[in-house]
């Protein structure tokens, strides 16, 4: 199947978590439950063989009965299995959490991109919004391909992402902005260059330093924060290697230095072809 995994909070649902003794044969599990024929049951193993999850669909009627029958199977399946945390939530309220997530989403961009307009130039302005919007596809991208659980945490991933990017774009954007200022003969290639070389042992510092924490938390934050864990592992790098490609190289493809136009105006044109004669 293709697009998102998206998790309890966004489809409703319930979600055991079962631990063994023994390994837990999941695709066992898997055809004892199917075969209740209570709708799109999901079985979930991790690197644990000893641990599982599963997730039930939301059920309109008779819920109680679908998980009683549902804890049988597991029980028959797996003699030695005892039930974990269990969360439960409707199918309104996870499709009003869907929403509102995607409306923060779209709220911090536009606010940052704002930010970033203001602070700015125009052609700095262009270059965080290419690259924040690369730094989200990319991100959201690798969640749907595969298939990696998306929940409530990965939200509040994204959003790390995209003030971590904005950040890192800012840093770069302000020394670009100094060095214009300050090398006002210098070719526009010539100055990016020198500005990302000037900022490069800054970000791979802050890059690392972040990466070391995501990492810590994939392997030792519990099955709960990996997906969190792998949004910031991934979108770190997305982020640090966009505002170093796309958008500091961005600005010379719409003007020739910041606050100048990327043709020159008729009258110098003019003047110009004077001079020549």
């Amino acid at each position: 199947s293709k697009g998102f995994n998206l998790g309890i909070d966004f489809t409703g649902g319930t979600v055991m978590e079962i631990h063994a003794t023994s390994p837990i044969d999941i695709e066992a599990l898997r055809g004892a439950l199917h075969e209740l024929e209570i709708g799109d049951v999901q079985v979930q193993g991790y690197s644990d063989p000893h641990n599982a999850m599963v997730r039930l669909p939301p059920q309109q009627t008779e819920g109680d009965a679908n998980l009683r029958a549902a804890r049988a199977a597991i029980q028959r399946t797996v003699p030695d299995v005892t039930f974990g945390s269990s969360e439960a939530v409707g199918p309104k309220v996870s499709g009003e959490l869907f929403i509102n997530s995607l409306i923060s989403l779209g709220l911090a961009m536009i606010l940052v991109m704002g930010y970033i307009w203001m602070r700015f130039d125009f052609q700095f302005g262009v270059g965080a919004v290419l690259s924040l919007f690369h730094d989200a596809i990319l991100t959201l991208g690798v969640f749907s391909l595969f298939r990696i659980e998306f929940t409530l945490p990965v939200i509040a991933a994204l959003l790390t992402v995209i003030g971590y990017s904005m950040n890192d774009t800012v840093v770069v954007f302000d020394r670009m902005r100094e060095n214009f200022r300050k090398y006002k003969t210098m070719p526009p290639s010539d100055v990016i260059d020198l500005s990302i070389n000037e900022t490069l042992s800054r970000t791979l510092m802050t890059i690392g330093t972040v990466l070391i924490a995501s990492a810590a938390l994939y392997i030792w934050g519990g099955i709960t924060m990996r997906a969190f864990a792998i949004c910031m592992l991934f979108g770190t790098v997305v982020a640090t290697y966009s505002s170093i490609y796309i958008a500091a190289p961005a600005l010379p493809m719409f003007g020739d230095r910041p606050g100048r136009p990327t043709k020159p105006a008729k009258g110098m044109m003019a003047r110009g072809a004077a001079a020549s004669e």
